[in-house]
């Protein structure tokens, strides 16, 4: 059975599912998608990787999504069109690529966990400045977020009390100037962590929690736990009704496996976002659970009760 992984050769993650992959067919494919190639009419997806023979996709037996670009970004939507294509041609993808393109785009992502009734921070999204400033100016600490980002990337905290009104109106230009539409959201006291609620398959894998390294800031916010800005991971066992609530914001999306960012306020638990690609490296790294190896196995067992059989 052949088996490809989607990945960023060289990413960790990416190498650690191609590993698992590999261990478990006889056969390691790692594929990238900066030089793939769409041919619409022989119906061919070519993909390879360094020193690699390009593999067309659409001939695989099926096709693991791990990391669809290096990071977040609008083109990442053009690479998830690709992968659609294979997907409708017949290939089985974990995770449905038509899935995974109803989060990537944090907007969308928030509407459908709106929409689900899940508890989200206060959050005010618009392409106008004046609203922008209302908003800012009446959450008092706010947090502005680019539409295509992880690891808290392009992030802007604000302090409205400090920086004044036409501080405000300052930092939200030069926002806007990258961003036109504006996503804001009130900052929440982190208390110095967040988590990462993971499931497979729908079910509840494991939780970690992202803390700084640091005591929060003297407001009290401790906004950004990323590890990209020095966080650390940490094992986290919560309470059955973190987990359920998590199981809930996941249900929508029907991916394969995915994590929950949840925080934990003295206002009760609020839902962040649901991701698509993080959280092998968490779940490894805090609680020593090989996501690779369990998602590996979950692929296979659902490829067997579909009665896939290798592609001649």
């Amino acid at each position: 059975m052949r088996i490809a992984v989607v990945g960023i050769p060289g990413g960790w993650s990416s190498e650690a599912l191609a590993d698992a992959v590999g261990k478990a067919t006889g056969e390691r494919l790692l594929v990238g998608l900066d030089a793939a190639r769409l041919d619409l009419a022989a119906g061919s997806l070519f993909c390879g990787g360094p020193g690699q023979t390009p593999v067309d996709l659409c001939t695989l037996d099926a096709v693991l999504i791990k990391k669809a670009a290096p990071q977040y970004s609008p083109d990442m939507l053009d690479r998830l069109e690709l992968l659609r294509f294979m997907a409708g041609r017949g290939v089985p993808c974990f995770s449905d690529p038509s899935l995974i393109l109803r989060l990537v785009d944090r907007l969308a992502c928030t509407v459908t966990l709106s929409l689900a009734g899940l508890p989200l921070p206060p959050t005010t999204v618009t392409e106008d400045p004046d609203e922008a400033l209302d908003a800012v100016l009446g959450y008092g600490h706010a947090v502005l977020k680019p539409l295509f980002t992880s690891k808290a990337r392009g992030m802007v905290l604000l302090d409205a009390a400090s920086l004044g009104r036409a501080g405000v109106a300052a930092e939200l230009a030069r926002f806007h100037a990258a961003n036109w539409v504006m996503y804001i959201q009130q900052a929440l006291d982190l208390r110095g962590q967040d988590l990462g609620v993971c499931f497979l398959g729908g079910e509840y894998l494991g939780t970690y929690a992202r803390r700084k390294n640091v005591s929060p800031d003297p407001g009290g916010l401790g906004w950004s736990t990323s590890t990209a800005s020095g966080g650390r991971y940490a094992a986290f066992d919560p309470p059955l009704e973190i987990i359920e609530l998590a199981q809930r914001a996941q249900a929508p999306f029907g991916l394969d496996f995915t994590c929950v960012d949840v925080a934990l306020t003295d206002n009760g638990p609020y839902i962040f976002e649901v991701s698509a690609f993080g959280g092998f490296r968490g779940l490894k790294q805090a609680c020593g659970i090989d996501v690779a190896e369990l998602f590996t196995a979950h692929v296979l067992r659902r490829l067997s009760q579909m009665g896939q059989e290798p592609r001649a």
